[in-house]
């Protein structure tokens, strides 16, 4: 018998499926048992159930005797469609640990498991511990769930539910488990990360087990990030100061059209509270071009309001609707083209600002946690290449920058 996930979307939906593994693993099917695919999907876009519906119809095709399993954010929020396509299992969110149950049940029954029950409010948080992280140094723990926001353009709050957060001690003994496993950093994530309820900062020193060399936070929302967390976080000797504060847009008008509870102002006067707490800050964004109502004037503003912030990296997207979201109803659309233009442009736009912040590092020397033969990243997020000798991943090494080669620092130790 062979186990394989295709997972789609967030890092979230990447922690969730090793999670599933695991379970899978430990849970004693017979070996002799069909082979078992789970797609674990996302449906952030359409374009993102366009991507599951394939998904499905491929491993279908290709693995006619294979148990198929499709859980994660499509089936929780249209499982009528689920229900529609060519697999054995289908689990909502809210279901999905029952995995190695339903399994059992459809190979006893050969009759098709559907369990998909709607979110309800005073949930827990449920989802299983990891021990492996699947990279060689870096681990991805989820620590939160669920959004309580209403984003115009996002289906998220319906897929996950209302915010619930996880134990501390529950971090501490995951972090033990990946620090005895090997791992040297671990990444915080979550579905709104900045939501979590006990405190960014103890999370953050829950983490920061024996062992664990870095601490990272994933995706914050910047309204939510206060100067006074900052604070409280830089204290911490593990804290990794990369701050990826989601922009969504440099414009204010399309801010207030997605629902965005902030502003530009608000947005670059955090940064400067962030650089002046902690002048060896980075910032990393995620920027939405194409929205409904955006006009060339707005993207424009988006651009410059970009530059003048001096991102390390953005990861740039044209919007696609959403079915079922407030924006859906939006006119004004821009057409494919001229946002697939658009994205191109931004996109240009944060290769310059990398460019130009890599420039600073330039004969200086910086501290690499190895990750493989190739290099590894600095705590600022910048991977540099390595030139030397007896390199061994979750290493720790201090090295001098020589170069800079597509996109990536150049450094002998």
């Amino acid at each position: 018998m062979k186990i394989t996930f295709y997972t789609l979307g967030c890092k979230v939906n990447q922690y969730e499926s090793q999670s599933l593994k695991e379970e899978l693993l430990n849970c004693g099917i017979s070996e002799n048992a069909p082979d078992i695919i789970v797609i674990n999907s996302c449906t952030v876009t359409a374009e993102s159930d366009r991507k599951t519906r394939q998904t499905v119809n491929r491993a279908r095709k290709e693995n006619p005797n294979a148990v198929i399993v499709l859980t994660g954010c499509m089936a929780q929020t249209a499982p009528k469609d689920a229900a529609k396509l060519p697999c054995d299992i289908v689990l909502g969110n809210t279901a999905n640990r029952n995995l190695p149950l339903a399994i059992s049940k459809f190979l006893q029954s050969k009759n098709k498991v559907f369990e998909v029950d709607k979110h309800t409010a005073g949930e827990v948080y449920s989802t299983l511990p990891v021990k492996s992280g699947g990279e060689r140094t870096r681990a991805y723990m989820k620590i939160e769930d669920g959004c309580n926001r209403g984003c115009t353009y996002c289906i998220i709050p319906k897929a996950r539910g209302r915010v619930r957060s996880r134990e501390l001690s529950q971090i501490e003994q995951e972090a033990k488990d990946l620090a005895a496993a090997g791992y040297s950093e671990i990444v915080l994530v979550g579905i709104n990360l900045s939501s979590y309820e006990y405190g960014l900062q103890n999370a953050v020193k829950a983490a920061a087990q024996e062992g664990i060399k870095r601490v990272r936070l994933g995706s914050l929302e910047p309204d939510l990030t206060t100067p006074q967390l900052v604070k409280e976080l830089v204290k911490i000797p593990q804290f990794c100061p990369q701050f990826h504060l989601a922009l969504q847009s440099g414009c204010d008008k399309t801010l207030k059209a997605m629902n965005r509870l902030y502003d530009t102002e608000y947005y670059l006067n955090l940064v400067n509270h962030i650089k002046e707490i902690c002048p060896e800050a980075r910032f990393t964004t995620d920027i939405m071009v194409g929205f409904s109502g955006e006009s060339k004037q707005d993207f424009e503003q988006s651009v410059e309001f970009c530059k003048k912030v001096g991102f390390l990296k953005m990861h740039v997207f044209p919007y696609s609707e959403r079915p079922g979201t407030f924006a859906a109803s939006f006119s004004n659309k821009v057409q494919k083209k001229e946002k697939e233009h658009r994205a191109a442009i931004m996109r240009e736009a944060g290769d310059i600002m990398t460019a130009e912040i890599l420039k600073t590092y330039l004969g200086k020397t910086v501290q690499v946690l190895v990750e493989s033969d190739s290099g590894g990243h600095t705590a600022d997020y910048v991977f540099v290449r390595l030139q030397g000798e007896n390199l061994a991943a979750g290493q720790m090494v201090n090295a001098t920058v020589t170069g800079i080669e597509n996109g990536e620092l150049i450094a002998e130790t």
